[in-house]
Protein backbone atom coordinates (compact mmCIF):
# COMPACT_ATOMS: atom_id res chain seq x y z
CA UNK A 1 0.00 0.00 0.00
CA UNK A 2 1.25 3.02 -0.77
CA UNK A 3 0.66 6.80 0.66
CA UNK A 4 -0.12 9.47 -2.17
CA UNK A 5 1.52 13.01 -0.53
CA UNK A 6 -0.65 15.53 0.40
CA UNK A 7 -1.52 18.69 -2.28
CA UNK A 8 0.92 21.51 -1.77
CA UNK A 9 -0.82 24.70 0.08
CA UNK A 10 0.30 26.19 -3.58
CA UNK A 11 -1.87 23.67 -5.88
CA UNK A 12 -4.37 24.04 -3.03
CA UNK A 13 -4.78 27.74 -4.11
CA UNK A 14 -4.62 27.14 -7.55
CA UNK A 15 -7.40 24.47 -7.63
CA UNK A 16 -9.44 27.38 -5.12
CA UNK A 17 -9.06 30.16 -7.63
CA UNK A 18 -9.74 28.06 -10.46
CA UNK A 19 -12.57 26.38 -9.38
CA UNK A 20 -15.45 28.52 -10.68
CA UNK A 21 -13.63 28.94 -13.98
CA UNK A 22 -13.34 32.10 -14.46
CA UNK A 23 -10.90 34.86 -11.93
CA UNK A 24 -12.14 38.32 -12.18
CA UNK A 25 -9.59 41.51 -12.81
CA UNK A 26 -9.51 43.10 -9.17
CA UNK A 27 -8.80 38.87 -8.03
CA UNK A 28 -5.53 39.21 -10.04
CA UNK A 29 -4.83 42.41 -8.83
CA UNK A 30 -4.06 41.02 -5.77
CA UNK A 31 -2.23 37.69 -6.77
CA UNK A 32 1.41 37.67 -6.27
CA UNK A 33 3.30 37.69 -9.48
CA UNK A 34 4.79 34.71 -8.57
CA UNK A 35 1.83 32.61 -8.78
CA UNK A 36 1.35 33.44 -12.03
CA UNK A 37 3.04 30.84 -14.15
CA UNK A 38 2.30 27.84 -12.23
CA UNK A 39 -1.75 28.78 -12.15
CA UNK A 40 -0.98 29.70 -15.90
CA UNK A 41 0.00 26.85 -16.90
CA UNK A 42 -2.57 24.82 -14.47
CA UNK A 43 -5.09 26.86 -16.51
CA UNK A 44 -3.69 26.07 -20.14
CA UNK A 45 -3.78 22.71 -19.08
CA UNK A 46 -7.27 21.99 -17.82
CA UNK A 47 -8.75 24.51 -20.80
CA UNK A 48 -9.66 27.33 -18.42
CA UNK A 49 -10.52 29.60 -21.34
CA UNK A 50 -11.91 32.17 -19.67
CA UNK A 51 -9.38 32.38 -16.78
CA UNK A 52 -6.74 32.68 -19.41
CA UNK A 53 -8.50 35.32 -21.60
CA UNK A 54 -8.57 37.34 -18.30
CA UNK A 55 -4.59 36.25 -16.97
CA UNK A 56 -3.32 37.63 -20.49
CA UNK A 57 -4.58 40.97 -20.06
CA UNK A 58 -3.12 41.13 -16.04
CA UNK A 59 0.10 39.63 -17.52
CA UNK A 60 2.92 40.57 -15.03
CA UNK A 61 5.81 40.12 -16.59
CA UNK A 62 7.22 41.30 -19.75
CA UNK A 63 7.35 38.23 -21.93
CA UNK A 64 4.04 35.45 -22.31
CA UNK A 65 6.42 32.49 -23.33
CA UNK A 66 3.52 30.34 -24.74
CA UNK A 67 5.54 28.55 -27.35
CA UNK A 68 6.41 25.60 -24.91
CA UNK A 69 3.39 24.81 -23.56
CA UNK A 70 1.69 24.51 -27.00
CA UNK A 71 3.65 20.72 -28.21
CA UNK A 72 -0.51 19.39 -28.29
CA UNK A 73 -1.32 22.26 -29.89
CA UNK A 74 -4.85 22.88 -28.53
CA UNK A 75 -6.48 25.35 -30.47
CA UNK A 76 -9.42 26.18 -28.22
CA UNK A 77 -6.98 27.63 -25.80
CA UNK A 78 -4.50 29.59 -27.94
CA UNK A 79 -7.79 31.02 -29.15
CA UNK A 80 -8.52 32.07 -25.86
CA UNK A 81 -4.99 33.60 -25.37
CA UNK A 82 -5.43 35.49 -28.69
CA UNK A 83 -8.92 37.66 -27.11
CA UNK A 84 -7.13 38.06 -24.16
CA UNK A 85 -5.00 39.81 -26.28
CA UNK A 86 -7.27 41.23 -28.08
CA UNK A 87 -9.07 43.22 -24.54
CA UNK A 88 -5.07 43.74 -23.75
CA UNK A 89 -4.69 46.13 -27.46
CA UNK A 90 -8.22 48.09 -26.66
CA UNK A 91 -6.82 49.17 -23.40
CA UNK A 92 -6.03 52.81 -23.93
CA UNK A 93 -4.45 52.90 -20.45
CA UNK A 94 -3.42 49.99 -18.54
CA UNK A 95 -2.27 49.50 -14.71
CA UNK A 96 0.94 49.81 -14.21
CA UNK A 97 1.39 46.22 -13.30
CA UNK A 98 -0.06 45.23 -16.90
CA UNK A 99 3.55 44.57 -18.10
CA UNK A 100 3.03 41.92 -21.54
CA UNK A 101 5.20 42.93 -24.26
CA UNK A 102 6.08 40.10 -26.00
CA UNK A 103 4.13 37.07 -27.03
CA UNK A 104 6.96 34.22 -27.65
CA UNK A 105 5.44 31.55 -29.71
CA UNK A 106 8.72 30.04 -29.80
CA UNK A 107 9.39 26.68 -28.76
CA UNK A 108 11.95 27.96 -25.73
CA UNK A 109 13.48 25.42 -22.79
CA UNK A 110 10.62 24.24 -20.55
CA UNK A 111 12.52 25.88 -17.69
CA UNK A 112 11.99 29.49 -19.13
CA UNK A 113 8.45 29.37 -16.76
CA UNK A 114 10.45 28.93 -13.72
CA UNK A 115 12.68 31.46 -15.10
CA UNK A 116 10.12 34.55 -15.01
CA UNK A 117 8.94 33.56 -12.02
CA UNK A 118 11.98 33.01 -10.33
CA UNK A 119 12.15 30.14 -9.27
CA UNK A 120 14.77 28.49 -11.17
CA UNK A 121 17.93 29.54 -12.45
CA UNK A 122 17.88 29.97 -16.06
CA UNK A 123 19.77 27.86 -18.76
CA UNK A 124 22.11 28.92 -21.03
CA UNK A 125 20.05 27.85 -23.81
CA UNK A 126 16.65 29.77 -22.33
CA UNK A 127 18.72 32.51 -21.56
CA UNK A 128 20.13 32.72 -25.57
CA UNK A 129 15.97 32.36 -26.49
CA UNK A 130 14.44 35.33 -24.36
CA UNK A 131 13.41 38.35 -26.01
CA UNK A 132 12.71 41.46 -25.16
CA UNK A 133 11.05 44.52 -27.03
CA UNK A 134 15.15 45.96 -27.06
CA UNK A 135 16.71 43.47 -29.32
CA UNK A 136 14.36 43.75 -31.95
CA UNK A 137 15.24 45.69 -34.36
CA UNK A 138 12.11 47.07 -35.68
CA UNK A 139 10.09 47.65 -33.02
CA UNK A 140 9.44 51.22 -32.05
CA UNK A 141 7.28 52.93 -29.26
CA UNK A 142 3.80 53.21 -31.63
CA UNK A 143 3.68 49.40 -31.02
CA UNK A 144 2.52 48.27 -28.02
CA UNK A 145 2.44 44.36 -28.80
CA UNK A 146 5.47 41.90 -30.12
CA UNK A 147 4.98 38.21 -31.19
CA UNK A 148 7.89 36.47 -31.83
CA UNK A 149 7.88 32.94 -33.88
CA UNK A 150 10.03 30.91 -35.71
CA UNK A 151 8.89 29.90 -38.80
CA UNK A 152 9.02 26.38 -40.12
CA UNK A 153 6.89 25.70 -43.55
CA UNK A 154 6.83 21.40 -44.03
CA UNK A 155 4.48 18.31 -45.27
CA UNK A 156 2.62 21.64 -47.49
CA UNK A 157 0.84 23.17 -45.04
CA UNK A 158 0.61 26.04 -42.30
CA UNK A 159 0.42 24.40 -38.35
CA UNK A 160 -3.25 25.02 -37.45
CA UNK A 161 -2.04 27.36 -34.67
CA UNK A 162 0.13 29.57 -36.56
CA UNK A 163 -2.69 30.04 -39.55
CA UNK A 164 -4.95 31.06 -36.67
CA UNK A 165 -2.84 33.35 -35.59
CA UNK A 166 -1.58 34.71 -39.35
CA UNK A 167 -5.50 34.92 -39.66
CA UNK A 168 -5.53 36.93 -36.07
CA UNK A 169 -2.23 39.18 -36.95
CA UNK A 170 -3.40 40.06 -40.60
CA UNK A 171 -7.08 41.92 -39.00
CA UNK A 172 -4.47 43.68 -36.41
CA UNK A 173 -1.63 44.77 -38.33
CA UNK A 174 -0.81 48.35 -36.70
CA UNK A 175 -1.01 46.44 -33.53
CA UNK A 176 1.31 44.03 -33.56
CA UNK A 177 4.90 43.34 -34.37
CA UNK A 178 5.31 39.82 -35.78
CA UNK A 179 9.21 39.08 -35.48
CA UNK A 180 10.72 35.72 -37.12
CA UNK A 181 14.19 35.08 -36.13
CA UNK A 182 14.20 31.62 -37.90
CA UNK A 183 12.52 30.50 -41.38
CA UNK A 184 13.30 26.63 -42.39
CA UNK A 185 11.34 25.42 -45.38
CA UNK A 186 11.29 21.69 -46.06
CA UNK A 187 8.27 22.02 -48.61
CA UNK A 188 5.24 24.15 -49.13
CA UNK A 189 4.16 26.08 -52.42
CA UNK A 190 5.91 29.30 -53.06
CA UNK A 191 3.07 31.12 -53.50
CA UNK A 192 2.20 30.33 -49.66
CA UNK A 193 5.62 30.59 -48.24
CA UNK A 194 5.48 34.53 -49.60
CA UNK A 195 1.48 35.16 -48.40
CA UNK A 196 3.13 34.21 -45.05
CA UNK A 197 6.07 36.03 -45.46
CA UNK A 198 4.00 39.18 -46.16
CA UNK A 199 2.62 39.28 -42.64
CA UNK A 200 5.97 39.24 -40.64
CA UNK A 201 9.12 41.41 -40.54
CA UNK A 202 11.50 39.89 -42.65
CA UNK A 203 14.43 42.40 -41.21
CA UNK A 204 14.32 40.21 -37.84
CA UNK A 205 15.15 37.25 -39.85
CA UNK A 206 18.56 36.17 -39.11
CA UNK A 207 18.33 32.70 -40.00
CA UNK A 208 16.96 30.86 -43.69
CA UNK A 209 17.06 27.26 -44.11
CA UNK A 210 15.83 26.00 -47.55
CA UNK A 211 15.99 22.48 -47.60
CA UNK A 212 13.41 21.03 -49.91
CA UNK A 213 14.81 20.77 -54.10
CA UNK A 214 13.90 24.09 -56.08
CA UNK A 215 14.55 25.26 -59.57
CA UNK A 216 16.43 28.33 -59.94
CA UNK A 217 13.66 29.92 -61.07
CA UNK A 218 11.02 29.49 -57.61
CA UNK A 219 14.59 30.78 -55.78
CA UNK A 220 14.13 33.81 -57.86
CA UNK A 221 10.23 34.11 -56.20
CA UNK A 222 11.69 33.90 -53.14
CA UNK A 223 15.03 36.36 -53.70
CA UNK A 224 13.39 39.92 -53.28
CA UNK A 225 12.10 38.50 -49.76
CA UNK A 226 15.88 37.32 -49.24
CA UNK A 227 17.07 40.99 -49.65
CA UNK A 228 14.08 42.58 -47.52
CA UNK A 229 15.66 40.96 -44.45
CA UNK A 230 18.68 43.06 -43.39
CA UNK A 231 19.70 41.32 -40.40
CA UNK A 232 20.18 38.30 -42.07
CA UNK A 233 23.39 35.99 -40.55
CA UNK A 234 22.92 32.57 -42.11
CA UNK A 235 21.71 31.11 -45.25
CA UNK A 236 21.27 27.24 -46.22
CA UNK A 237 20.26 26.56 -49.76
CA UNK A 238 20.05 22.52 -50.35
CA UNK A 239 19.42 21.17 -53.75
CA UNK A 240 18.74 23.88 -56.26
CA UNK A 241 19.19 23.34 -59.72
CA UNK A 242 18.70 24.60 -63.34
CA UNK A 243 15.68 23.82 -65.67
CA UNK A 244 16.83 22.32 -68.89
CA UNK A 245 13.92 24.59 -70.62
CA UNK A 246 16.02 27.84 -69.23
CA UNK A 247 17.85 29.34 -71.74
CA UNK A 248 21.13 30.77 -71.23
CA UNK A 249 20.79 34.58 -71.27
CA UNK A 250 17.81 33.54 -68.99
CA UNK A 251 19.43 31.90 -66.56
CA UNK A 252 22.03 34.35 -66.39
CA UNK A 253 19.38 36.77 -65.32
CA UNK A 254 18.13 34.86 -62.85
CA UNK A 255 21.92 34.38 -61.01
CA UNK A 256 21.98 38.55 -61.21
CA UNK A 257 18.78 38.55 -59.44
CA UNK A 258 19.63 36.06 -56.60
CA UNK A 259 23.18 37.60 -56.09
CA UNK A 260 22.20 41.00 -55.71
CA UNK A 261 19.99 40.42 -53.14
CA UNK A 262 23.63 40.34 -50.62
CA UNK A 263 24.63 44.04 -51.40
CA UNK A 264 21.62 44.22 -48.96
CA UNK A 265 22.39 42.02 -46.17
CA UNK A 266 25.22 43.99 -44.46
CA UNK A 267 25.44 41.36 -41.53
CA UNK A 268 25.70 37.87 -43.34
CA UNK A 269 28.27 35.36 -42.02
CA UNK A 270 27.27 32.17 -42.84
CA UNK A 271 26.59 30.60 -46.45
CA UNK A 272 26.18 26.80 -46.40
CA UNK A 273 25.08 25.44 -49.65
CA UNK A 274 24.59 21.49 -50.62
CA UNK A 275 23.94 20.07 -54.59
CA UNK A 276 23.92 23.66 -55.66
CA UNK A 277 24.89 23.79 -59.69
CA UNK A 278 23.68 27.20 -60.84
CA UNK A 279 26.17 29.21 -59.32
CA UNK A 280 29.37 27.27 -61.15
CA UNK A 281 31.35 30.03 -63.13
CA UNK A 282 29.47 32.58 -61.09
CA UNK A 283 30.42 32.29 -58.08
CA UNK A 284 32.65 35.58 -58.30
CA UNK A 285 29.03 37.54 -59.14
CA UNK A 286 28.07 36.66 -55.25
CA UNK A 287 31.36 37.43 -53.80
CA UNK A 288 31.39 40.79 -55.08
CA UNK A 289 28.00 41.39 -53.34
CA UNK A 290 29.12 40.38 -49.82
CA UNK A 291 29.18 43.11 -47.53
CA UNK A 292 30.17 41.73 -44.38
CA UNK A 293 33.37 38.79 -43.56
CA UNK A 294 32.47 35.40 -44.03
CA UNK A 295 33.09 33.16 -40.50
CA UNK A 296 31.42 30.38 -42.57
CA UNK A 297 31.73 28.62 -46.00
CA UNK A 298 30.21 25.32 -46.90
CA UNK A 299 30.09 24.15 -50.59
CA UNK A 300 29.29 20.43 -50.49
CA UNK A 301 28.17 18.04 -53.63
CA UNK A 302 28.16 21.70 -55.44
CA UNK A 303 29.56 22.39 -59.17
CA UNK A 304 32.07 24.97 -59.34
CA UNK A 305 34.73 25.84 -61.71
CA UNK A 306 38.58 26.45 -61.26
CA UNK A 307 37.75 30.43 -61.67
CA UNK A 308 35.17 30.04 -59.01
CA UNK A 309 37.90 28.83 -56.64
CA UNK A 310 40.53 31.52 -58.04
CA UNK A 311 37.83 34.40 -56.92
CA UNK A 312 36.89 32.58 -53.76
CA UNK A 313 40.70 32.58 -52.48
CA UNK A 314 41.35 36.28 -53.20
CA UNK A 315 38.29 37.34 -52.22
CA UNK A 316 38.53 40.36 -49.46
CA UNK A 317 35.11 38.74 -47.32
CA UNK A 318 37.00 35.44 -46.65
CA UNK A 319 40.06 37.21 -44.47
CA UNK A 320 38.20 36.35 -41.20
CA UNK A 321 36.86 32.78 -42.44
CA UNK A 322 36.50 29.89 -39.15
CA UNK A 323 35.25 27.38 -41.04
CA UNK A 324 35.88 26.20 -44.55
CA UNK A 325 34.10 22.87 -45.86
CA UNK A 326 34.58 21.67 -49.64
CA UNK A 327 33.12 18.01 -49.45
CA UNK A 328 32.25 16.11 -52.25
CA UNK A 329 33.98 19.06 -54.83
CA UNK A 330 35.80 16.95 -57.21
CA UNK A 331 39.05 18.88 -57.44
CA UNK A 332 41.33 16.37 -59.29
CA UNK A 333 41.60 18.65 -62.27
CA UNK A 334 42.39 21.80 -60.64
CA UNK A 335 45.51 23.64 -60.04
CA UNK A 336 46.51 23.60 -56.13
CA UNK A 337 47.95 27.11 -56.20
CA UNK A 338 44.16 28.64 -55.57
CA UNK A 339 43.42 26.29 -52.59
CA UNK A 340 47.29 27.20 -50.99
CA UNK A 341 46.08 30.93 -51.52
CA UNK A 342 43.03 30.29 -49.73
CA UNK A 343 44.56 28.68 -46.86
CA UNK A 344 47.37 31.67 -47.23
CA UNK A 345 44.28 34.25 -46.49
CA UNK A 346 42.62 32.81 -43.84
CA UNK A 347 45.47 30.99 -41.49
CA UNK A 348 44.83 32.89 -39.09
CA UNK A 349 41.41 32.84 -38.55
CA UNK A 350 40.66 28.97 -39.63
CA UNK A 351 38.58 26.62 -37.85
CA UNK A 352 37.53 23.93 -39.43
CA UNK A 353 38.90 22.63 -42.63
CA UNK A 354 37.03 20.00 -44.70
CA UNK A 355 38.15 18.42 -47.75
CA UNK A 356 36.39 15.07 -47.35
CA UNK A 357 35.86 13.27 -50.86
CA UNK A 358 37.82 16.14 -53.05
CA UNK A 359 40.08 13.62 -55.48
CA UNK A 360 42.98 15.93 -54.05
CA UNK A 361 46.01 14.15 -55.34
CA UNK A 362 49.90 13.75 -53.91
CA UNK A 363 51.14 16.48 -56.26
CA UNK A 364 48.23 18.79 -55.70
CA UNK A 365 48.60 18.12 -51.36
CA UNK A 366 52.51 19.26 -51.77
CA UNK A 367 51.46 22.40 -52.84
CA UNK A 368 48.89 23.23 -50.26
CA UNK A 369 51.08 21.82 -47.08
CA UNK A 370 53.23 24.72 -46.40
CA UNK A 371 49.65 26.88 -45.92
CA UNK A 372 48.02 24.43 -44.16
CA UNK A 373 50.54 24.08 -41.54
CA UNK A 374 50.34 28.04 -40.77
CA UNK A 375 46.45 27.74 -40.22
CA UNK A 376 47.56 28.03 -36.25
CA UNK A 377 43.90 28.06 -34.76
CA UNK A 378 43.05 24.94 -36.49
CA UNK A 379 41.22 22.37 -34.32
CA UNK A 380 39.12 20.19 -36.81
CA UNK A 381 40.98 18.47 -40.12
CA UNK A 382 39.03 16.44 -42.17
CA UNK A 383 41.18 14.91 -45.56
CA UNK A 384 39.32 11.36 -45.63
CA UNK A 385 37.66 9.95 -48.84
CA UNK A 386 41.25 11.36 -50.83
CA UNK A 387 43.32 8.68 -52.75
CA UNK A 388 46.74 9.63 -51.32
CA UNK A 389 50.07 7.60 -50.81
CA UNK A 390 51.67 6.36 -47.75
CA UNK A 391 54.71 8.99 -48.41
CA UNK A 392 52.03 12.18 -48.92
CA UNK A 393 49.89 11.28 -46.14
CA UNK A 394 53.29 11.04 -44.02
CA UNK A 395 54.22 14.20 -45.39
CA UNK A 396 51.06 15.57 -44.34
CA UNK A 397 51.39 14.32 -40.59
CA UNK A 398 54.43 15.95 -40.26
CA UNK A 399 53.07 19.50 -41.00
CA UNK A 400 50.46 19.31 -38.50
CA UNK A 401 53.64 19.36 -36.18
CA UNK A 402 52.67 23.34 -35.10
CA UNK A 403 49.22 23.23 -35.18
CA UNK A 404 48.62 22.97 -31.42
CA UNK A 405 44.78 23.22 -31.28
CA UNK A 406 44.38 20.23 -33.47
CA UNK A 407 41.88 17.98 -31.67
CA UNK A 408 40.01 16.06 -34.48
CA UNK A 409 41.90 14.65 -37.36
CA UNK A 410 40.38 12.74 -40.24
CA UNK A 411 42.70 11.50 -42.96
CA UNK A 412 42.28 8.65 -45.52
CA UNK A 413 43.46 4.62 -46.00
CA UNK A 414 46.42 5.26 -47.81
CA UNK A 415 46.34 4.30 -51.24
CA UNK A 416 48.74 1.09 -50.70
CA UNK A 417 45.68 -0.24 -48.22
CA UNK A 418 44.04 -1.00 -52.17
CA UNK A 419 44.65 -3.82 -54.17
CA UNK A 420 44.93 -3.05 -58.14
CA UNK A 421 40.75 -3.80 -58.25
CA UNK A 422 40.47 -1.56 -55.26
CA UNK A 423 39.01 -3.93 -53.21
CA UNK A 424 40.34 -3.38 -49.19
CA UNK A 425 43.19 -5.60 -48.29
CA UNK A 426 42.42 -5.21 -44.33
CA UNK A 427 45.51 -6.33 -42.89
CA UNK A 428 47.39 -4.71 -44.81
CA UNK A 429 45.37 -1.18 -44.17
CA UNK A 430 45.78 -2.08 -40.21
CA UNK A 431 49.45 -2.32 -40.74
CA UNK A 432 50.06 1.06 -42.37
CA UNK A 433 47.53 2.80 -40.14
CA UNK A 434 49.42 1.23 -36.99
CA UNK A 435 52.25 2.88 -38.46
CA UNK A 436 51.41 6.38 -39.23
CA UNK A 437 49.89 6.60 -35.95
CA UNK A 438 53.26 6.28 -34.40
CA UNK A 439 54.94 8.51 -36.85
CA UNK A 440 52.14 10.51 -35.03
CA UNK A 441 53.20 9.79 -32.15
CA UNK A 442 56.34 10.60 -32.34
CA UNK A 443 55.61 13.77 -33.76
CA UNK A 444 52.98 15.59 -31.23
CA UNK A 445 50.28 14.45 -28.34
CA UNK A 446 47.31 13.62 -31.02
CA UNK A 447 43.59 14.02 -29.49
CA UNK A 448 41.13 12.16 -31.45
CA UNK A 449 42.87 10.80 -35.05
CA UNK A 450 41.10 8.13 -37.39
CA UNK A 451 42.23 6.98 -41.19
CA UNK A 452 38.69 5.70 -43.03
CA UNK A 453 38.49 4.03 -46.24
CA UNK A 454 36.27 5.40 -49.47
CA UNK A 455 32.94 4.45 -48.60
CA UNK A 456 31.99 1.00 -49.35
CA UNK A 457 30.18 0.31 -52.96
CA UNK A 458 27.87 -2.02 -50.98
CA UNK A 459 26.51 -0.39 -48.06
CA UNK A 460 28.06 3.33 -47.85
CA UNK A 461 30.13 2.67 -44.73
CA UNK A 462 33.77 3.54 -44.20
CA UNK A 463 35.90 0.97 -42.47
CA UNK A 464 38.18 3.46 -40.07
CA UNK A 465 41.63 2.60 -37.76
CA UNK A 466 41.89 4.90 -35.08
CA UNK A 467 43.84 4.77 -31.29
CA UNK A 468 41.16 0.93 -31.15
CA UNK A 469 40.96 -0.39 -35.02
CA UNK A 470 37.11 -1.53 -35.85
CA UNK A 471 36.17 -3.35 -39.02
CA UNK A 472 33.09 -1.61 -40.31
CA UNK A 473 32.44 -2.99 -43.46
CA UNK A 474 29.57 -5.11 -44.64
Amino acid sequence: MSLQAPPRLLELAEQSLLRDGALAIPTLEKLPRELFPSLFIEAFTRRCCETLKTMVQAWPFTCLPLGSLMKSRPLETFGAVLEGLDALLAQKVRPRRWKLQVLDLRDVDENFWGIWSGASAPSPEALSKRQTAENCPRLGGQQPLMVTLDLCFKNGTLDECLTRFLEWGKQRKGLLHACCKELQIFGMPIHSIIEVLNMVELDCIREVEVCWPWELSILIRFAPYLGQMRNLRKLVLFNIHVSACIPPDKKEQFITQFTSQFLKLDYFQKLYMHSVSFLEGHLDQLLRCLQAPLETVVMTDCLLSESDLKHLSWCPSIRQLKELDLRGITLTHFSPEPLAVLLEQVEATLQTLDLEDCGITDSQLSVILPALSRCSQLSTLSFCGNLISVAALENLLRHTVGLSKLSLELYPAPLESYDAQGALCWRRFAQLGAELMKTLRDLRQPKTVVFSTVPCPHCGIRASYDLHPSHRLC
